[in-house]
Order: structure tokens, then sequence, then C-alpha cells
């Protein structure tokens, strides 16, 4: 059958500076470029380009530019060249088309809509370079109140407090699986969170023997394929955190295509070698909160009752009421995930149109928790396509406790967002199992560029905590009144729980 796709991108070759060196041929995993040794010219089929920008980033003396194909069809809003290609595909394979990361639709991403407040003269602004600035923050369940014993010097707490994870900034590294992921990857993940004081979180894929030596920063996930999931792997962390959706494909289960399961990660997450890793979309225990009740407690009572439980759900129009039913059901910590959280594979169809935006389900949740009076019982931790500190601080003055950054921590170590994870051919070493592909990211390079991002970052929260007048990340938590909307609806403004700017 005639293909009717059209190449998504163009590849422009200078062959004045092209010195035949085969970087390019030897650095692409999806046979793009090849050398003729007759011609000594270097040729390519841009049809099997995915735009990772490899070959152009490495190529020694700058010869390639790849660039989207500016081919397209007569001006139609409603009959894109998306809408086209996406059409063609299906018509030829009978296939559902699969993407990877997060989704890309042009849907307003409220981040950009808000602003925060800054301290003038009535409220001066805080130096941080010279004066102390607190950005540690403590996930887990806080008391109604503290009881307090002693006098003076001698006074200690009675109340006896739920365990917490203490986080040096409060950014975490979100669950990103082995399997969707290298080894390298994880280990850039756990290393960086180790050293930077935060942690990183291991997916629904189990955590590999080596890595148990990060323990006290890694925050282990229980789905509902129970992937890896056993008593030890209970022990080697310092939260547990149950996946109930993501916010790539809510209401969608997990899976990992059986080419990227490889010996290590058949032992790792206890499957046949070879075979699909497919995660039910329910698990299978849990039809109410009562039933998720149960959950949370078994598997503290595994774990000593030492350890937060978490739970995760993807953004949705009920995120609210569901968020309600998950402190009351136990749970130390509640984790939201919208529309834009990433993925190594999911249908495209349900990436783009399922879930709603991370900060509408924030604001509602932190609203209806706050109105009944359980705000303290649980932390807040909110994932989804959070891109800067700036959306970070935004997140924390609308009501979360601490973000996941999941997208964001994997171009820090190179990704370049070309959305083709589901194939494990990626160039950058991080979505592949591929042996020689996966040597591409160096762990000491990878944790060093996580630790650099946090660095910055948290320099840059201090800083506009102290533009704020601020110092203590603590007291901007759910401080709505520091931020303000710029071009937003009034429903929009209320539902943020938010004024206009200039109001």
């Amino acid at each position: 059958m005639k293909s009717y796709l059209l190449p998504e991108f163009v590849i422009d070759r200078d062959d004045f500076r092209c010195i035949r060196c085969e970087v390019c041929v030897r650095q692409c995993a999806n046979d793009v470029h090849w050398y003729d040794e007759e011609d000594d010219a270097c040729y390519l089929d841009e049809t099997k380009c995915v735009g990772c920008q490899r070959c152009a980033t490495l190529c020694p003396t700058s010869a390639l530019t790849v660039r989207r194909n500016p081919a397209s069809n007569p001006d139609n809003a409603n009959w894109t060249m998306d809408v086209l290609m996406n059409i063609y595909k299906q018509a030829e394979t009978g296939g559902v088309l699969l993407t990877g990361m997060g989704c890309d639709r042009d849907y307003p991403i409220y981040w950009d809509r808000m602003v925060l407040d800054a301290s003038q003269v009535t409220n001066p602004s805080i130096d941080p370079l010279r004066e102390p600035m607190e950005l540690r923050t403590y996930l887990g369940a806080k008391p109604d109140a503290l009881e307090i014993k002693g006098e003076g010097a001698n006074q200690r707490v009675k109340t006896r407090m739920a365990p917490q994870l203490k986080l040096e900034i409060p950014v975490m590294f979100s669950a990103i699986s082995y399997g969707a992921v290298s080894f390298n990857t994880c280990e850039s993940l756990a290393r960086a969170a180790t050293e930077a004081g935060t942690y990183w979180n291991t997916g629904e894929g189990g955590l590999h023997s080596k890595l148990y030596k990060y323990k006290d920063h890694t925050i282990c996930q229980v789905a509902s394929g129970r992937f890896g999931v056993h008593a030890d792997y209970l022990e080697a962390a310092a939260a547990l955190e149950i996946k109930i959706g993501q916010g790539a494909k809510p209401g969608i289960g997990g899976h990992l295509p059986g080419e990227k399961v490889s010996a290590e990660i058949s032992r790792t997450r206890m499957i046949p070698k070879g075979t699909d890793a497919l995660s039910p979309a329910p698990h299978h225990d849990i039809y109410s909160i009562e039933d998720l009740s149960q959950l949370i407690y078994a598997l503290k009572e595994a774990s000593h009752w030492v350890k937060p439980v978490s739970v995760k759900i993807a953004a949705v129009h009920n995120s609210a009421a569901i968020a309600s039913g998950i402190v009351r059901a136990g749970a130390d910590i509640v984790v939201l995930d919208g529309i834009r959280g990433g993925t190594g594979a999911a249908p495209t169809m349900i990436r783009d149109n399922v879930g709603i935006p991370i900060e509408l389900a924030l604001a509602a949740a932190d609203t209806r928790l706050r109105a009944e009076g359980i705000r303290n019982r649980a932390s807040v931790v909110v994932a989804g396509g959070i891109r800067s500190s700036a959306d970070v601080v935004k997140a924390i003055a609308l009501g979360a406790d601490a973000c996941y950054i999941g997208t964001a921590a994997l171009v820090g170590m190179g990704c370049h967002v070309c959305q083709k994870c589901y194939t494990g051919k990626c160039n950058w070493g991080i979505a592949t199992q591929d042996p020689y592909l996966a040597k591409r990211l160096n762990p000491d390079i990878g944790a060093r560029r996580l630790t650099n991002l946090l660095r910055g970052w948290s320099h840059e929260i201090q800083e506009m905590l102290g533009g704020m007048g601020i110092n203590a990340i603590e007291s901007l938590r759910g401080n709505r009144q520091r931020l303000r909307g710029v071009g937003l609806s009034r429903e929009e403004l209320d539902i943020l729980g938010i004024k206009h700017a200039g109001e």
C-alpha cells in the first residue's frame, strides 16, 4: 500500500560544511542517515526522522538543520495537517495512535495567565543573599493542634506526629518507571534527589537492586499491575505511593511494550522477558473509598507505620471530591497530575483530550479541603507541566505543598521532546533499553545536570519569595492574595480563587 504520509521533518545538509565524518550516521537510531563510500557522500531518508535534533546538535561543523516540514494542505481550521496525517496513519495501519510526553494542544496554560505580587514600600522586600530564606518543606499529615509539655527551655512537643518527608526544595522528581526509561536515567534521578535533599519516584516499574542504596530519597509506587512490589521493595522506600491515575491518560492503564522488557527489567518487574507489561486501568481491589482505605492501611502496616503513603490521581472534573475522599481514607499526601503530564506511551487521543489543567484541579481541591477543615490532614503535591521555578511558586501560592517534575527533569538530562518515547529508540539514551543508546546518558553527567537545575530553581524561588517580602515557603502556601490573573474570565478567576491584576 502506498503511504500518503508526508515526512514530518525536513533535513537540510550543507554539503560544503559536511566533512563526511559519519557522526550523524552513528548517532541516529532511526537510520535516517547513511554514508556511500563510492560517492563519498552522506544521504538521508527524511520519512524516518523524529525531530530529536541529535544529529544537528552533535554535527561538528553544524552542517545539518532539522525543521518542521512546511508542506501543508490548503488553509482549513478544521482539517489541519495534523488531523489529516493522523487519519492517513490509521487508514494504513488500523491501529491506535500512540505518542509520548505530555499534551501539546493549545489549551490555556494558566501559569502563564497568573502573575505574582511584589513588595514595595510599606511591606519591604527581603534580600535572600543576606537574610535567611527557608525553602524546607515537610510532606505528610499534620495534627489539628500541638500539645506542649514542660516549661521554658525544657518544652517538648507531646503530640505524636505522623511520618513526614523532608524536602530541602519543594520540588521532587515525578514517577518515571524503569523500563519506560533506561537504568542510567533512573540512577541520575536517584543520585540528584539524594544530593539535592529531595525525592525521586520509581513509577510503576519496581526498583532495580542497584538503586536500593538511595532508599532514603526514594518514593516507591504501587500501581494496579503490582510490578516489582514485594517486601524488600516496600522497605527500600522513604514513602509509598498508590497510583490510581496519571495526567497523560486518566482512566487508562499502564503499558510497557514487550520490546522494552529486557532481562533486567524482567527481573525487576517480575514478569517474563519480552512480554508486554499491562497495568489495568482500575485496581481490582479498589472500588470505593473504603477499599482505598484498606490498601492505605495495609501499606502502612507492611511498612511499620513509619512511611507516609500518598495517592496519585489524574486531574478530572471531580478531583476535589476525590481528594477529600483520599484524605478521609487515611492518605498522608494527595498527588494531582494534570492534562499536561508526560508519559512514555499513551493513546494520542486520550493524552490530548482527557483530563483538565492542573491549575484548576489544584485550586478546586485546596478550596474544598479547607472548606471541610481537613486540609492539614494531608499534603498536596501537583504535577503535569511544571516547567520552571515560577510555576512552582505559583502552584504553592495556589495551594500546593510541593511539585513533581518529570518532563522538565528529562529535558534537563538532554531530552528534546520528540515524543517518540514509546519506540524505544531514544537517541539521547533516556527512554530506551538499547544498550548502545543507553550508554549515551552518563549518570555522573545526568545527576550533575539535574542538581544544577534544582540549584538554579532554588535560587530563583528565594528571589521571588524575597521580592514578596516572605522569608519562608510555608508563608506562601495557599496565599492566593499574592497571585493576580491576567486576561482571565470571571469564571476562571472564581475557580482559581484569585483577583484580576489591577483589581
